[in-house]
């Protein structure tokens, strides 16, 4: 019956035509605004003739029911076995009230980074609950909104510790017992900085190297900073003040990865007084997803604050006084400072961070009290029944991890495990770690007990009676906030996450027309199977056999990204374009110096380029030099002729966006890339804007060597409010020994890579079935109509408004690629009015505003994306010119600068019921600029928020009980 429905399935059925917005009609009638004859014609007057391939072998396109079918069958290849591997990862449950309502809602997966703050209170206000309860947890002053993973928060705290530290050392000590896969990125990310690591039993390194010191000095040998890991890989809880303590007397900066869930019973590295706190919050609500994507964490001192990387949460106040939520100190971004940056994370891991504080939101202190005891006494239950079984348990001071010697025997009780139907961990020939977690129950601590042979060994009860010892118990509070025991009802926490989801703005309610970031549909059938146990519920470090699923998976993507991009390798491992970048230049790196030119370490970037371009190049231990543009907006060729020839035995590598960020497809693409090939360098072609090229030209074919792929820009990865991303790389054949590859699983990448990117050997591997989806479900025409569309979008929108506002650049036939540049400076040389203005006008009118002041200050880029119909094109298109005969209103002295209803937006509801009106401008006109707004109208939070206050007083936690207080007497009354 259903192959028959299939067979007379019409071209309506079909997935393409749900993705792309604008209807052949709509599509007619924005081509003859264009005076072209065909999107065919259109779109060849855009793309370079030298560049235009449309080629594509993919697979036919399915139906969402064919395609789910087609997954559903892949993933039935993965086997889900209860994991007790651990390694930072465990197995948690998702409170379904967040599952449903937060995971699984367009409401909180479909939003941007919050940039703009106004229209984003509620998922800040959902960061700041995930901050407060980082610093809570850990005994730390100020954490971050999240970071990749826990690796690469480890990573991080390595760079941040070398740029505060005093010593002038360049050696980072690393102890034996952190997990080896965060040892691994460690040492991937140290080599290009010139940083040493030494993986060493740090107590013994420490106590030699201080007893062979005869200098009598302070210092420890070059050594600036250590990582510990408590608990230990191993399991094994150990107060660690005393070796700090140590540590700091010779002026040496402590690191600590911990669990967060042993945090509530142990005493906290913060309060032993370590000086950054990394970690992973995955196991507060977010499931395995075979490594990713999990919000990793990094905590420290109040006077870090400035060298923190990614983003933070921080309390400031709007136009009117009342309390608002922003990210703090913004001008650290790291893609501001270029090729001063420190680091360049861009992207975080927003949604799965929200699902971790409110997952602690939802259970309160209380509730983590019970669920770690509850894990603890299970560990305890377990490691009881192996010693009177006269098993060798290696360590007494545990929280959750247990890790027992059986001399030769580890891999047949590993194997009995797997026939009761339990993972394990192999250590070694003799050793093996058994992790227990939330979803832990005394029958799984009995099947373990029957694996080494021991059925009934185990004392009667789940162990909830246990306690660690009082050593290292923690006796401080924690999640005392109001925020975490005011939602423990579901009710309660229902409407809670509805009030957050309802102060933002998301692509569920309006056009998001941000350039360069790309935010189309996310479609839902493309979202469903990221749930599913046999996609959700697997170990990263599961052993081989159990994920074939995922690795057809992974084959099918890779080959298809190889189609759409002309490159001959794909690695997926990378978890954001920032890492996809560092990947692709350390392996041009690595082949520069297979070759033995090692010296050849500059990288040309154009001005205009994204700036996580120029800090990737300093991470990758390169020299960044900058080529102008011209004044079309184009890499001024001549400018790279003259440096290419000036360093030629040292140049490294080009990176070019293409087409740039300027919006434009480049005429001379190709001869730049042969320009650079003949000077010796790589050809880095930034992806960002993919989504222009696909189905039209491939980078690997006209001259790039390696790309990254914003999965969550061009192949429909929602963005989730900032993240997760996923930034695979491509490469030419000469460049694929040199992918990515990881230390715990062969089969992620090549033995001559450059090491993990990532700590899990595949990524965010958990997310990767939606792009499978969206491939899956376009085929070839699909995809290349998408390009057709976006394209058709972007010079539709331009020649709409190119008569109220300048359009920047545009290529040779007056045409843009898929995102255009309005310029705003002559406006606001002429009236005052800025593009922030505007920005925030637009959120009146319901939108979010387009990029703000990049790549050009003072400009607005627009990218339409192939999702938003005609109709909504339009709806965009009236606000952005109505707007302009605001300005105009301004322009003739109607209204004052300072008081007309640019400057003073966004308005809000309490703005437009006030008593007092006194204003220059209506009432009506602040609050109902277009007349449908009365029948569909989003009311921002608060008005315009004080960005110089919020940074004279940074407050990055949960602001105090007082600021809650008319709450508190309204839900008392």
């Amino acid at each position: 019956m259903a192959t028959q429905q299939h067979e007379h399935r019409d071209a309506h059925d079909t997935f393409v035509e749900r993705h792309i917005g604008p209807d052949d009609h709509e599509v007619a009638r924005m081509l003859e605004v264009l005076g072209a004859a065909s999107i065919d014609a259109l779109v060849h007057r855009a793309v370079p003739t030298a560049i235009l391939d449309e080629s594509l072998d993919l697979p036919e396109a399915r139906t969402e029911t064919e395609a789910l079918d087609a997954l559903r069958s892949l993933a039935s290849r993965n086997q889900v076995v209860t994991s007790l591997i651990g390694l930072g990862y465990a197995d948690t449950v998702t409170p379904p009230v967040i599952l449903r309502n937060v995971l699984e809602s367009p409401a909180w997966y479909t939003a941007y980074t919050p940039y703009q703050p106004e229209i984003s209170q509620g998922r800040l206000e959902a960061l700041l609950n995930f901050q407060t309860m980082i610093t809570d947890l850990t005994g730390t002053e100020l954490a971050n909104a999240s970071l990749l993973d826990e690796p690469t928060a480890a990573a991080e705290a390595m760079t941040l510790l070398h740029r505060v530290s005093t010593t002038g050392g360049d050696t980072f000590l690393v102890d034996a017992d952190c997990h080896p896969h965060t040892i691994a990125v460690v040492q991937t990310r140290a080599e290009p900085l010139g940083l040493q690591v030494v993986v060493t039993d740090v107590s013994t390194h420490i106590a030699n190297q201080v007893a062979n010191q005869l200098d009598g000095s302070d210092t420890l040998d070059g050594v600036f900073g250590v990582l510990l890991q408590e608990p230990g890989s191993s399991g094994h809880v150990r107060d660690r003040t005393s070796l700090i303590a140590h540590l700091h007397a010779h002026d040496t900066l402590v690191a600590v990865a911990t669990d967060l869930l042993a945090c509530v019973l142990v005493t906290p590295p913060g309060e032993q007084g370590a000086d950054v706190v990394i970690g992973s919050s995955q196991r507060f609500g977010v499931p395995l997803g075979f490594g990713g994507p999990h919000a990793g964490f990094i905590a420290t001192r109040e006077e870090y604050k400035r060298s923190l990387p990614g983003r933070l949460v921080g309390v400031s106040i709007d136009s009117a006084g009342r309390p608002a939520l922003r990210l703090a100190l913004q001008t650290r971004e790291q893609h501001i400072r270029r090729e001063k940056a420190t680091s360049n994370i861009c992207t975080a891991q927003v949604l799965l961070a929200v699902i971790a504080g409110l997952y602690a939101t939802y259970h309160g202190a209380d509730g983590l009290r019970a669920i770690a005891a509850r894990v603890h006494g299970l560990a305890h239950r377990l490691a009881s029944g192996l010693r009177v079984g006269g098993i060798d348990v290696v360590h007494d001071a545990f929280f959750d991890t247990v890790q027992v010697r059986v001399p030769g025997r580890a891999d047949t009780v590993i194997a009995a495990a797997l026939g009761q139907g339990v993972n394990l961990r192999r250590i070694d020939a003799d050793t093996i770690g058994i992790a227990l977690d939330e979803t832990s129950t005394p029958e799984i601590v009995d099947r373990v007990l029957a694996a080494f042979g021991l059925a009934d060994a185990a004392p009667a009860g789940d162990g909830g009676d246990s306690t660690v010892s009082a050593e290292v118990a923690r006796t401080s509070d924690f999640l005392t906030h109001p925020v975490f025991s005011r939602y423990r009802s579901e009710t309660e926490m229902l409407r809670y996450l509805r009030r957050l989801a309802d102060r933002d703005l998301a692509l569920d309610r309006t056009m998001i027309p941000l350039g360069s970031c790309t935010m189309k549909l996310n479609a839902t059938a493309e979202m469903i199977p990221v749930t599913w146990p046999e996609l959700g519920a697997i170990h990263p470090f599961a052993p081989v056999g159990q994920f074939d699923g995922y690795l057809r998976l992974f084959d099918d993507l890779e080959e298809w990204l190889c189609a759409v991009t002309g490159y001959d390798a794909v690695s997926l491992q990378p978890n954001a374009g920032s890492q996809g970048e560092l990947a692709g230049l350390l392996a041009i790196r690595a082949y520069h110096r297979s070759r033995g030119e090692e010296h050849r370490d500059v990288c040309l970037i154009p001005s205009s380029a994204h700036g996580t371009n120029a800090a990737s190049a300093v991470m990758a231990g390169m020299r960044v030099l900058v080529v102008h543009c011209d004044d079309d907006g184009n890499v001024d060729l001549d400018d790279l002729k003259l440096q290419a020839h000036e360093h030629a035995d040292n140049l490294a590598a080009l990176m070019v966006t293409y087409p740039s960020t300027h919006g434009v497809f480049e005429e001379q693409i190709r001869d730049v890339c042969a320009l650079v090939h003949e000077h010796g360098g790589q050809v880095y072609l930034d992806g960002a804007n993919l989504n222009a090229l696909v189905g039209l030209a491939k980078p690997g074919a006209f001259g790039a060597d390696v790309s990254h792929l914003n999965l969550h820009k061009t192949f429909c990865i929602p963005h989730g409010g900032g993240g997760p991303g996923v930034g695979p790389i491509g490469v030419r054949e000469h460049l694929a020994p040199f992918l990515p590859n990881h230390p715990l699983c062969a089969e992620a990448g090549p033995s001559t890579g450059v090491g993990p990117i990532s700590g899990a050997p595949w990524g965010s591997a958990g997310i990767l079935p939606i792009s499978w989806m969206y491939i899956t479900m376009m085929g070839a025409t699909g995809l290349r109509r998408a390009t057709q569309v976006a394209i058709l979008n972007a010079n539709y929108v331009a020649r709409r408004l190119h008569e109220h506002y300048p359009v920047l650049y545009a290529g040779t036939e007056g045409l843009v690629a898929h995102e255009c540049i309005l310029d705003l400076r002559p406006i606001t040389a002429a009236t005052g009015v800025t593009a922030e203005d505007v920005a925030k006008r637009l959120i009146d009118f319901g939108f979010h505003a387009p990029t703000m002041s990049f790549p050009v200050a003072g400009t607005l880029m627009v990218e339409p994306t192939e999702s938003e119909s005609l109709v909504e094109l339009d709806r965009f298109c009236d606000a952005m010119i109505a707007i302009r005969a605001e300005i105009t209103r301004v322009a003739e002295g109607e209204w004052p600068l300072d008081d007309n209803p640019l400057r003073r937006a966004p308005h809000t509801a309490d703005d437009v019921v006030a008593d007092a009106w006194p204003r220059a401008y209506p009432r009506e006109l602040a609050a109902f600029p277009a007349a449908h707004l009365r029948n569909d109208k989003y009311w921002p939070p608060v008005g315009r928020i004080d960005n110089v206050y919020g940074d004279r007083n940074v407050m990055c936690s949960c602001p105090p009980v007082s600021d809650y207080a008319d709450d508190l007497s309204d839900s008392a009354s």
